[in-house]
């Protein structure tokens, strides 16, 4: 998915959010990778689990048993190796009045480190003409952080503007 990000007229426009560059007092980025342990340890617990039932299916249908319970270990096995090989994403982080956002993700961390560039030299400028920035690997999707003390549960994403917990 593409995204563009504008900086015109003094207003820093992310999709169909604005933020003022005056309002702007600091600039970022964030990165957030996969939680390999959590990863590893929902795949063993769930393994487990599927051993028990599995065993007894398989025990009490025969070939057909056998065959769903090898059908589905090698879905857990899927399931771990795709969450392993998630590649990481980085955000545009703003504090604006005190309140921190992140404005936009993408795959890419050059991007980011783009528009940090852009949007620093803008707010030092903010009489600069109109900047158009496309952010080709912009990401959309669920932000979920259920360990630690920074947990926000699970919180909704469409790529702009902040993460609004559900």
């Amino acid at each position: 998915m593409a995204a563009q990000v504008t900086i015109n007229e003094g207003v820093l426009w992310v999709g169909g959010e604005a933020y003022p560059l005056r309002n702007i007092s600091h600039v970022g980025q964030r990165e957030l990778t996969v939680d390999k342990s959590a990863v590893w340890k929902t795949f063993i617990l769930r393994t487990i689990g599927w051993l028990i039932l599995g065993g007894i299916i398989a025990a009490v249908f025969d070939t057909v048993g056998t065959i769903i319970f090898l059908a589905v270990e090698a879905f857990l096995i899927w399931k771990l190796v795709s969450a392993l090989q998630r590649p990481p994403v980085y955000g545009l982080v703003l504090n604006t009045s005190g309140t921190q956002r992140e404005a936009i993700w993408s795959t890419r961390q050059p991007e980011i480190q783009q528009l940090v560039h852009e949007i620093t030299k803008a707010i030092g400028n903010p009489d600069v003409a109109q900047t158009i920035i496309n952010v080709a690997h912009a990401v959309q999707g669920d932000f979920i952080q259920q360990y630690g003390s920074g947990s926000v549960g699970k919180a909704q994403h469409s790529g702009s503007g902040s993460i609004g917990g559900s």
